[in-house]
């Protein structure tokens, strides 16, 4: 559960939705308690394990090196104190050595006269960290105070940057979903293309932290990427980098049916909402006949909207609970009295670009019965993502809890299934010849869901899916069944009204396997 989704700069908050905020006094007290003081003598054992491999890398004298050994403290205490699950101090600290010994040593190469194999302490320190958090899951990771800054930007829906979401694999960065309308999605970055290289160089020993540095940038310059994408040898592609202003909300009539395009749970999304059902009722005088909510492609945003997104289908009902790392550590969300969909039909839309904050609203209007959810399974981000500053600089960005849908059902590794899935198109037969001689290619990228990265996380099953069968309890149709329908010729909004205009599953697939 983000709150961020690598939105950011580049936008790239590996994930926003779902994620929360801590940056009051309180959490600036307690991570400003440094150095090894009240920590058991195994632990300031490990520290000092750390501080000599630190040393070692270090350029600066004893007083500088100190002082910067602090922050390396701060955020070693608040990820022993506060992540989802147990790890040893011992686990913690390897992975921070291991992050400094690492094959990639070109971060301590430096034009400066610094000598060979060493690096200041300042970057030490970030490197450290950087592995630390890395061998947590793919969601954990440090902020620098710059980055943090930026993160301030990028929750209020507008920021620099690409317009992609993103996820750390095997030597590789993984694109979830390009925001609609940025210059990653005019360039043509698609869900799950693989970026293996950045200015021809190749990233695969850099964590996620630096990858999303070196794609950052001041709007208006561009970035080369060389992309993998299955049943294409892997070529480059040049993005500009721009202001990204997502436009939370896009909406559209069709004979009285109101297509909702949600492509950001930014700060914007609860109003634009309700701005829409507003012009289109009274565009049509009141008289809306449904809904179609499009959650395809959305990488998800901020917990709070996903909570109001789901509150203007719901009446009274649960929406998320967020279990942390105590059995007694639960939070509940839910939707408030009244609805402002008034009952009308509702389809839902994912696809495996749906995350997070897209998994939470269509998984609890799923367990409520309250809309068909209409597509393929999504991406299956479960888990919750807190910011908290430390005390000199910079944040940790922590997973601290897993979130659970009203019946108890998890989205972890899982994700949510459709109630009616819907089959791409049949490939051609040069389409399957290509795809065939790529396989061995592309082995390696047969991995497209949150359960395939490295170090995910797992979730305790506190309830089965809801669906039975890999197909879903309602049915299966090809979208080549369904009408081309708007601008874009979606053939998968054509099956969402369709179905709404059939009034029923079972009119619905009698009619498309007719066509």
């Amino acid at each position: 559960m983000m709150i961020l989704t690598l939105a950011v700069g580049t936008i790239f908050l590996p994930s926003l939705s779902g994620c929360t905020l801590d940056n009051g006094p309180v959490g600036r007290f307690v991570s400003s308690l440094t150095g090894a003081h009240g920590l058991p003598k195994e632990t300031v054992a490990e520290l000092e394990r750390f501080q000599q491999a630190y040393y070692d890398k270090a350029t600066e004298g004893e007083a500088v090196r100190d002082d910067e050994f602090k922050q390396f403290v701060d955020a070693f205490k608040v990820v022993r104190r506060s992540y989802v699950k147990e790890v040893s101090d011992q686990d913690l600290i390897t992975f921070a050595i291991e992050g400094l010994n690492a094959e990639d040593t070109s971060w301590l190469e430096e034009d400066d006269g610094t000598p060979k194999g060493k690096a200041s302490a300042h970057k030490v320190i970030e490197v450290a960290l950087d592995a630390m958090m890395a061998k947590l899951d793919p969601h954990s990771s440090y902020m620098t105070n710059e980055e943090y800054q930026e993160l301030m930007v990028d929750t209020s829906g507008e920021f620099g940057g690409l317009g992609i979401e993103v996820q750390q694999g095997e030597g590789f960065l993984k694109v979830v979903s390009p925001i609609e309308g940025t210059p990653a999605d005019e360039a043509g970055l698609k869900p799950n293309d693989h970026i293996t290289h950045i200015e021809g160089e190749s990233i695969k020993e850099w964590t996620l932290t630096r990858t999303v540095r070196r794609l950052r940038g001041k709007p208006g310059t561009a970035v080369t990427v060389t992309v993998d994408r299955e049943g294409r040898t892997p070529f480059d592609v040049l993005i500009v980098r721009d202001i990204i202003q997502v436009r939370a909300v896009r909406y559209a009539l069709y004979d009285g049916y109101l297509h909702l395009r949600v492509s950001a749970f930014s700060e914007r999304l609860e109003s634009d909402v309700i701005e829409a059902f507003a012009r289109s009722r009274e565009e049509l005088g009141g008289a809306l006949k449904g809904v179609v909510l499009d959650l395809r492609n959305n990488p998800g945003g901020l917990l709070n909207q996903a909570v109001a997104l789901s509150d203007i289908f719901l009446n009274e009902s649960s929406v998320v609970s967020i279990r942390g790392r105590s059995a007694k550590d639960v939070r509940t969300y839910g939707a408030t009295d009244g609805e402002l969909a008034e009952g009308l039909p509702v389809v839902v839309l994912v696809n495996g670009g749906s995350a997070s904050a897209s998994e939470i609203v269509s998984g609890a209007l799923q367990d409520h019965n309250r809309a068909i959810l209409m597509g393929r399974r999504t991406f299956g981000k479960g888990s919750v993502q807190t910011i908290m500053p430390l005390m000199r600089e910079g944040a940790v960005r922590l997973t601290t809890a897993l979130y659970y849908l009203p019946s108890g059902r998890t989205i972890q590794q899982v994700g949510v299934a459709p109630d009616i899935r819907l089959d791409l198109p049949e490939k051609t037969e040069e389409e399957k010849k290509a795809e065939a001689e790529a396989l061995e290619e592309f082995s390696k990228f047969d991995a497209p869901k949150e359960a395939d990265l490295p170090n995910v996380l797992s979730a305790r099953i506190l309830a089965q899916d809801k669906l039975h069968n890999k197909d879903g309890v309602l049915g299966t149709t090809s979208i080549e069944a369904c009408p081309q329908t708007g601008p874009r010729e979606d053939r998968e909004l054509g099956c969402a009204l369709e179905f709404l205009k059939a009034g029923s599953a079972k009119k619905f697939l009698a009619a498309v396997s007719v066509k």
